[in-house]
């Protein structure tokens, strides 16, 4: 029996059927997205700096690596009007298909990349063509995997299916982290001559599972209907800032917040626990594996929540812990206790970019018309990903050598980021009972 048959003779259970289809393979992809993310943050702290920028001292090899990581950044921009183009005019399916493609080779020939010692600076140059082409394909891969879930469910529970593919991100962190924490514990010259690549290579079996399933999915519903009444923008980007130019800064504002916190906590804060604060590596690493189990949880809650009271209060809820908690972040870890450490990253990671992360999907497809929303939600993600997300490890890092060592400025950044986010999502009209159709 045909897909069109099933519809036709049980149009509800044919339903259920895509959009659980439709919710795995945003979060197969969601997952394949953050561990590939993930995997280059910590390997920007820990051993790129090394392998890729040995002439440098410690501290400016660090940075380098760090400005390697933010130059994927600039590229997501770029990856979501392409894709956002090509998710609105011909299918999110299409689309989602492609940047699977385009960010699991990305992140399977870094790991086969010989090293300056090998080939001296080309090794550099082709680490930044590759996450160049890396954040191509992250650029649309978020707003895709967002959307083919989204689009299938029902108004008033939105929030809950759109936390699932957010649910890729922690996972993604959990798996990096364990697997950067397994071949970690090898022998320094071992991992540094072949072990660090193992993570990057296992990459390979998330790309067969993300193609494999994306090949399964329907096109959703919304744009099916979109393409039917002919509401397709012939250049959605255009269309897109002609009609919401207000939805697209508040968008982008909103999220600043979960852009600088995590990249504060992830990919800053594990290099200056380590060469600073003086936390024991695999204290980090551990806590951070902790945080992202403890995130899986939350977010479905988180979701659900939001449906039940509204997408804004739940959002507000996480931008002021974040900018609040921030101060005492960097204490906890100062402590010496193993505990605290890791209550201060369940507290900043699973709770407070948790409340922010849970429905960023729902919120803001919600401000955006089926035929520009790949391109809106794509657009307004990847924008605050470059102003936010990519200078903040160097931001962090020079805070850092400007204060002598303290902490302090960081989390001053921090806190006013968060307060121009809150202003954002103050201004943000209530979307939780609106039809994406």
């Amino acid at each position: 029996m045909t897909r069109a048959q099933i519809h036709e003779k049980n149009p509800d259970a044919a339903a259920g059927t895509d959009m659980r289809r439709a919710a795995v393979a945003g979060f197969i992809g969601s997952l394949m997205e953050w561990y590939d993310f993930f995997l280059f943050g910590t390997a920007s702290a820990l051993v790129f700096g090394k392998l890729f920028f040995p002439a440098s001292s410690p501290e400016a090899g660090t940075l380098a690596a760090f400005a390697t990581f933010a130059v994927g950044f600039v590229s997501r921009p770029i990856g979501a009007v392409l894709f956002g183009h090509i998710g609105d005019r011909i299918g999110r399916k299409t689309a989602l298909l492609a940047t699977a493609l385009i960010m699991g080779l990305g992140t399977l020939a870094i790991g086969l990349l010989p090293t300056y010692d090998s080939i001296g600076v080309w090794a550099p140059a082709l680490l930044v063509v590759l996450r160049l082409l890396q954040g191509l394909g992250i650029g649309g891969e978020w707003g895709g995997a967002s959307l083919v879930a989204l689009e299938h469910a029902p108004v008033g529970r939105r929030g809950f299916i759109g936390s699932l593919p957010q649910m890729g991100s922690p996972m993604g962190l959990l798996l990096s982290t364990l697997v950067f924490a397994v071949v970690s514990r090898m022998d320094s010259a071992a991992f540094l001559a072949w072990g660090w690549r193992v993570p990057f290579l296992i990459s390979a079996v998330f790309l067969a599972a993300a193609v494999y399933i994306r090949l399964a999915i329907a096109e959703t519903p919304a744009f099916l209907k979109a393409k039917a009444a002919g509401e397709q923008a012939p250049v959605p980007i255009l269309e897109l800032f002609r009609r919401y130019p207000k939805n697209i800064a508040l968008a982008t504002g909103a999220r600043l917040a979960d852009a600088v916190v995590f990249n504060v906590i992830n990919v800053f804060g594990i290099a200056y626990a380590a060469t600073t604060l003086h936390v024991d590596r695999g204290t980090m690493l551990s806590g951070f594996v902790i945080a992202a189990a403890a995130e899986v949880a939350i977010l479905p809650l988180v979701g659900l929540v939001s449906d039940r009271f509204g997408r804004r209060p739940v959002y507000m809820a996480g931008v002021l812990l974040s900018g609040s908690f921030i101060f005492a972040y960097f204490p906890l870890l100062q402590s010496g206790s193993t505990l605290l450490a890791w209550f201060a990253i369940v507290m900043a990671l699973a709770v407070g970019t948790g409340l922010m992360f849970a429905i960023q999907s729902s919120f803001f497809s919600e401000l955006f018309g089926t035929g520009v929303r790949y391109t809106g939600i794509s657009i307004g993600y990847q924008l605050s990903a470059l102003i936010g997300g990519a200078p903040t490890p160097l931001i962090a890092s020079a805070l850092v050598i400007w204060s002598g060592g303290a902490w302090w400025p960081v989390a001053v950044y921090v806190a006013a980021v968060c307060a121009l986010s809150a202003v954002c999502v103050w201004l943000a009209a209530e979307t939780h009972r609106s039809d994406l159709a």
